[in-house]
């Protein structure tokens, strides 16, 4: 099988469907999706989301293997790469040795980089369980400079995991891991995640329609940011989405230009898909969403942009699902409601919409209903099948 999660489902689907005899037709009616949808899902076109996994593998009987060939890295895999982690810790007879500190700094490059690209609901338990580790290493012996590597380590974990449960809508769990996040880098005096924590909760009470105090977060995490830091460049620009939902438009524009002149004096990031490292072309994708939020008329084009660039590039679905949620707000600022129901569609059925991100959605298919067009019907039923489970 595949080791692509979206190629293995693929597979699968196409081995499930043959063994129930079931055309694409008669599958669509059973899970409320076109036939040319499950078409592009059967041959790896599309990426699935876990919703649709669940309710295929309930049409076709597949006793959750669909599913299961989403989770590539569950909670058993995480288990036994923090017990791989705690081996070598034994074996060289130290506490808290050097090596594995080393490791640990790895592991948390490579969740942050998988964060783009992996649901929130799988990459959690990997992050869990290595912050679980970091704290039963608190207390063990270690040097100072130790003893602070292992802290900066625990702030970084505490705030990619606070950022994955307000992706998931789990707001006590992402205040907890903020609040911890926040302490763990005073304690290390690590300005760099401080920042990202004031950044992280000003995009967390953006969602939640607090404009005001996103705006007072944003320019908060820039006063503690280094200069030029990713951190600095990112709260940027959050303060120009906050200026676009206040309805300022020149201070928008200015956002964007100081973001835009921060971006291009930085180098390509080697891991550009680094969640804490900014890469210079997530700046196209901030202003394509400022502008469509600020109503500006070119935010169409820059959406169009960006779109291209991504789908160019093939690792940013999640990017790209937002930058189809940008030009659908876009159109209809430039009355084209239905080529915005088409561009939120194929958002909506990318399945890569998180669960914090989906308001988004709710504002161009709401807006797509108002226009009164007959696709509006088609559109409301793909975000009813897609939309999050409410979080528990």
């Amino acid at each position: 099988m595949s080791s692509e999660p979206h190629l293995a489902f693929a597979e699968e689907l196409r081995r499930l469907r043959a063994q129930s005899g079931l055309s694409l037709r008669e599958l669509g009616a059973r899970v409320a999706h076109g036939k040319s949808y499950l078409q592009e899902l059967e041959t790896g076109q599309k990426p699935p989301s876990l919703a649709i996994a669940r309710r295929l593998d309930k049409a076709l009987d597949g006793g959750g293997r669909l599913a299961a060939a989403l989770r590539p890295a569950g909670p058993d895999d995480a288990d036994s790469e923090v017990e791989a982690l705690e081996l070598a810790r034994r074996v060289a007879a130290s506490d808290v040795s050097s090596d594995t500190l080393d490791r640990l700094e790895r592991a948390v490059d490579t969740m942050a980089m998988a964060y783009a690209r992996t649901p929130p609901v799988d990459l959690l338990p990997r992050v869990r369980r290595h912050l679980d580790y970091v704290s039963s290493l608190v207390d063990a012996r270690k040097t100072l400079a130790q003893h602070k590597r292992l802290v900066v380590v625990g702030g970084w974990l505490a705030l990619l995991r606070a950022t994955l449960h307000i992706d998931l809508r789990q707001a006590n769990a992402a205040d907890a891991h903020l609040h911890t996040a926040a302490l763990l880098a005073e304690q290390s005096e690590h300005a760099e995640i401080a920042a990202w924590c004031l950044e992280t909760r000003a995009w967390d009470v953006l969602t939640k329609g607090d404009y005001r105090q996103a705006l007072e977060l944003s320019q908060q995490a820039q006063e503690v940011a280094p200069e030029g830091s990713s951190a600095f460049i990112q709260a940027a620009a959050q303060e120009g989405r906050a200026w676009a939902r206040l309805g300022d438009r020149a201070r928008t524009r200015d956002a964007l230009g100081r973001v835009e002149r921060l971006a291009s004096a930085r180098p390509v990031p080697e891991h550009p898909e680094h969640h804490y490292q900014y890469d210079p072309a997530k700046a196209h994708s901030y202003a394509a969403t400022t502008l469509a939020w600020a109503g500006d008329p070119a935010a169409e084009g820059v959406a169009r942009n960006v779109i291209t660039e991504l789908e160019t590039e093939g690792a940013r679905p999640r990017r790209v699902a937002s930058a189809n949620l940008d030009l659908g707000l876009a159109l209809l600022t430039t009355d084209k409601p239905d080529e915005a129901a088409a561009a939120a569609s194929q958002a909506i059925r990318s399945g890569r919409v998180v669960a914090s991100n989906w308001w988004r959605a709710s504002e161009v298919v709401t807006s797509v209903e108002r226009s009164g067009i007959p696709e509006a019907r088609d559109l409301r039923d793909e975000y009813e099948a897609f939309r999050p489970a409410e979080p528990s």
